[in-house]
């Protein structure tokens, strides 16, 4: 599942950067800290991975 919004894209980034090990899960802000919590490294990598381009900022709110 692709991120839907640049911010999500890098709220995975981020998650997943702390998931590694390659920073400390206590950086974590926000959604990353939910999304390290509740994702696993698979389901990161495929948001992290998203292209940016034509990405809106945020996600539109229903």
């Amino acid at each position: 599942m692709p991120a839907t919004s640049k911010a999500q894209q890098k709220a995975a980034g981020a998650a997943l950067s702390a998931k590694r090990g390659e920073t400390k899960k206590s950086e974590l802000k926000g959604p990353s800290k939910g999304m390290y919590k509740s994702m696993s490294e698979k389901q990161l990598e495929e948001f992290a991975e998203t292209k940016r381009k034509g990405l809106p900022e945020k996600k539109a709110k229903h």
